[in-house]
C-alpha cells in the first residue's frame, strides 16, 4: 500500500475508533492555545517525578492491540488498519510505522508494563494516533507557506571545504526549486530570501524578523529549510535527516536531559502544538523515505524561528554538510532536486491529512 492511500485508510479508521472509545473532541477555537484536550481521558502514576500512563491503557482507550516483542522491555501496538507504533524500555524514541519519534520522557518500566509521560501522550501520541478526536482544534490546510532559506548574507551557515559547499546557498537552492512545486499544487508562497542576503547581521534580529516576515503575511505554514554538521570527530559516522517542531509548554526538548529556562514558557508557535505534530510527522516520513537517508528523527526544540512564528511550522535539516560522502550528494542538483520534492509531497500530505479530518468532522 502506498504512503498517500494508507494515510487515507488510517484516517477512516481512526474516526472509527475515536467513536468507539468516546474519546472527548476540544472545543472549536481556530487560533486559541492548544491544551491537553483529553488529559481527563487517560489514568496516570507518577514515576520520575511526572505523570506516566500505561501504554497498555492507551492501547485499550485507541483500540489498538498490544503485542510484547521482548516481554517487560519492547512493545508493539498494531491498529485494525496494520499502522504499528514500537515502545522499547527506557528509550526516549518510538517507531510509528518505521519514523522515528523522539518522546520527551524516556519509556518506563513498571508493574510488568511500559509507560509513557502524560504529556507525552496528549502532546505527541495521541494527535498522531486518534487525530480525528481533535479534529475541530486542528487547523485549517494552508493556503499561504512562507519558504525560509537559512543563513545567507554574512551567515554562511554550516560547510564542507572539501566540496566547496555553504550551507546558504544550498537552502536557497532548494528553496527555489521548492517554490514551483508547492505552487503546481496550488498553494501561494512567499520567500524570506531570494538571494544571498539576510534580514541583520545580528543572529537574534534575523531570526526574528523571519518569523515577523511570516506573522506580517499571515502565513499558513511556515518552513525553515537547513543543512547540518557536526564535529569533525564524528563527521564519518554521522548521516541523515531530522525534523524539528516547536517543544510544547513544559516537555523538553530531544537534546535536553532537564529542564531549562525557556521549559515552563508558552511562546506564540506553541498556539499551534496540535498542529506541529502532524505537520513534523507528514514532512519527516516523506523526506527519509523519499530521500533515503538515515531516520536521525522527528524532533522537537526551541528554535528562534520556531518560538515566534504564529501558523504552523517545522524546520528541516535535510543532510549532513560534515559527512563527505553525504556533502557530495547535496552538491548535486538531482539530490537537492529531490529534496525539494520530498518535502512538496510531504507538506501535500500533511494538507490532505486536515482536509479529510475536517470533512469527516464536518459530517457529524
Amino acid at each position: 500500500m502506498t504512503a498517500p492511500l494508507r494515510t487515507l485508510r488510517r484516517i477512516g479508521a481512526v474516526l472509527l475508533l475515536a467513536a468507539a472509545a468516546n474519546l472527548p473532541l476540544a472545543a472549536q477555537v481556530r487560533s486559541a492555545p492548544t491544551r491537553p484536550a483529553a488529559a481527563s481521558a487517560w489514568e496516570t502514576t507518577r514515576l520520575r517525578n511526572a505523570d506516566y500512563v500505561d501504554l497498555l491503557h492507551m492501547a485499550a482507550k485507541l483500540g489498538w492491540k498490544p503485542q510484547w516483542d521482548v516481554p517487560g522491555r519492547t512493545l508493539t501496538l498494531r491498529s485494525p488498519d496494520d499502522t504499528k507504533i514500537v515502545f522499547e524500555m527506557d528509550e526516549r524514541d518510538c517507531h510509528l510505522d518505521g519514523v522515528r519519534i523522539f518522546l520527551s520522557e524516556r519509556v518506563a518500566a513498571h508493574r510488568n508494563t511500559l509507560w509513557v509521560s502524560r504529556l507525552d501522550v496528549v502532546k505527541t501520541l495521541a494527535p498522531l494516533l486518534a487525530p480525528a478526536t481533535q479534529a475541530l482544534v486542528l487547523p485549517q490546510p494552508p493556503r499561504l507557506i512562507v519558504l525560509d532559506a537559512g543563513h545567507g548574507g554574512t551567515d554562511p551557515g554550516k560547510s564542507n571545504t572539501r566540496h566547496k559547499l555553504h550551507e546558504k546557498d544550498m537552502t536557497l537552492d532548494v528553496v527555489l526549486r521548492l517554490k514551483p512545486l508547492l505552487e503546481a499544487r496550488g498553494f501561494r508562497v512567499l520567500l524570506t530570501r531570494k538571494d544571498d542576503t539576510r534580514f541583520a547581521n545580528s543572529p537574534i534580529v534575523d531570526l526574528q524578523r523571519r518569523a515577523d516576515f511570516a506573522n506580517k503575511a499571515v502565513a499558513d505554514l511556515f518552513l525553515s529549510i537547513h543543512f547540518n554538521a557536526v564535529d569533525p570527530k564524528d563527521a564519518a559516522r554521522v548521516t541523515g535527516s531530522e525534523t524539528y517542531v516547536l517543544t510544547p509548554q513544559s516537555m523538553l526538548s530531544t537534546s535536553d536531559e532537564k529542564p531549562d529556562e525557556m521549559t515552563g514558557t508558552a511562546f506564540p508557535g506553541n498556539r499551534h502544538d496540535l498542529g506541529n505534530v502532524l505537520l513534523g510527522f507528514h514532512l519527516h516520513r516523506r523526506i527519509v523515505g523519499d530521500l533515503k537517508t538515515s531516520d536521525r528523527g522527528y524532533k522537537r526544540a526551541r528554535f528562534a524561528v520556531l518560538r515566534f512564528v504564529q501558523c504552523p511550522a517545522a524546520l528541516i535539516e535535510a543532510a549532513y554538510l560534515s559527512n563527505d560522502a553525504e556533502a557530495a550528494r547535496v552538491g548535486t542538483p538531482a539530490f537537492r532536486q529531490q529534496i525539494a520534492e520530498a518535502i512538496a509531497r510531504g507538506v501535500e500530505s500533511y494538507a490532505t491529512t486536515l482536509a479529510g479530518l475536517h470533512a469527516a468532522a464536518a459530517k457529524k
